[in-house]
């Protein structure tokens, strides 16, 4: 744990960026920003935390929605400047409802369109 810390470079706020990847299919599901206490946690408890900046507070990744992230590795880039965890994701990522938080992609025509299954109603879920 203390070879991690050393290595990991938080920015002026405290905060370093971590790439949430699916084990199974290797999709990425969300990019978020973990402090100390969240990466600690996280660590400890083998499901993603992460520090919510517009909240200003630590919480578990699914916390309201169930969908639950269990950690199966960590690898760290080769600057200590981000951090990639692999997962179980449980359901959907996204609050959103869709299994990826990336579940828009850009078309030829300059336009967004959806490319990702919604799993979840997020008015059903979020109240």
């Amino acid at each position: 744990m203390k070879e991690l810390l050393e290595k990991v470079k938080f920015d002026d706020k405290g905060l370093v960026p971590a790439v949430i990847q699916d084990e199974k299919s290797n999709e990425v599901l969300t990019l978020c920003y973990m402090n100390k206490d969240a990466l600690l946690k996280t660590l400890a408890e083998g499901k993603v935390y992460v520090f919510r900046r517009s909240k200003g507070r630590l919480m578990l990744k699914g916390e309201t929605s169930g969908c639950i992230q269990k950690v199966k590795s960590l690898c760290i880039d080769c600057e200590g400047n981000s951090l990639l965890f692999k997962v179980d994701q449980d359901r959907a990522a996204c609050h959103e409802g869709y299994f990826t938080c990336y579940f828009r992609k850009l078309n030829k025509d300059g336009k967004f369109e959806v490319i990702g299954k919604r799993i979840f109603d997020p008015c059903k879920v979020y109240k």
